[in-house]
């Protein structure tokens, strides 16, 4: 079963994260526990957790279908001493609201060097905070998500990624989700059958379909292996019909959180039903 969603808005607490989901009849949904522009934020109180707990049993969001995404601030492969110690403090604090919501993911981009140090160096430092950061934790997954390879961003190839899971010491605790505007931009091509295949035999011998965690589902306006990341509603970018009907129709997509996060928030219910519409009956 495709678990179809969006990354909806939290502005009036955690708890109202379910229902906004709802009530765009998204069968999973991505959210951010604290303000993602800031490196504190105030505490979900014990009453916000509950109420979320809630709402997410009245509407029927299991832990497997929810994908929480962290702070835009925190880069665990800092060449910095100082922000790479606040990003590890911030990434502690997000795991831990995960653990408070009952949740059992947190998403995040993995990192990046700055110039200031090589490629291995700062995927090495990646793993090092992963590991310092499960240590102190229990019961939610640190899922990378790929990214578009823009500026010095790493996690852009299937290689990289799987250089952090190797280094990761516990593996039941680390997995992966791919952002199709990402994975185009950065190079893995996707729009036929040829391409779409290889991409993904691709992912499977590099780093396992078993590390596959959830999607961000976006178009993208830019053009493949330009490593720039701009988002474009479904079907108006470069990613084609073809692609997403046989995305929708891919059964190793099913049972995982598969996120929107394209531009336009007033056109998701409508996006939601058109990839519906695209399963095959």
């Amino acid at each position: 079963m495709k678990y179809i969603g969006a990354h909806v808005s939290v502005e009036q607490g955690v708890s109202r994260a379910p229902l906004n989901a709802h009530l765009i009849g998204a069968k999973s949904f991505a959210l951010f526990t604290r303000n993602p522009s800031r490196w504190t934020s105030k505490a979900i109180s014990v009453k916000e957790a509950e109420a979320f707990k809630e709402n997410c049993a009245r509407f029927g969001y299991t832990p497997d279908v929810i994908l929480p995404h962290d702070s835009f601030l925190i880069n665990l492969g800092s060449p910095n001493s100082e922000k790479l110690a606040k990003s590890r403090v911030a990434f502690l604090d997000e795991m831990r609201r995960c653990e408070q919501l009952g949740l059992a993911m947190l998403n995040f981009h993995p990192g990046s060097h700055l110039r200031e140090i090589d490629t291995d160096a700062c995927l090495d430092l990646i793993a090092e905070s992963l590991n310092r950061i499960l240590d102190e934790t229990s019961g939610v997954k640190a899922v990378i998500e790929n990214t578009a390879g823009q500026g010095s961003n790493l996690g852009y190839t299937f290689e990289q990624i799987a250089h952090i899971i190797d280094k990761v010491e516990d593996k039941t605790r680390v997995g992966v989700c791919i952002d199709t505007c990402h994975a185009y931009t950065a190079g893995y091509d996707l729009v036929d059958e040829e391409s779409y295949t290889r991409t993904w035999n691709d992912f499977d011998r590099i780093i396992g379909m078993e590390y596959l965690c959830g999607m961000h589902l976006n178009d993208t306006i830019k053009k493949l292996g330009s490593k720039v990341d701009r988002h474009a509603p479904i079907l108006t970018g470069n990613l084609n019909e073809w692609f997403w009907h046989r995305l929708m129709n891919d059964s190793r997509m099913d049972n995982i959180p598969l996120i929107l996060e394209t531009p336009n928030e007033d056109i998701w219910i409508h996006e939601i039903k058109q990839l519906y519409a695209m399963i095959d009956e």
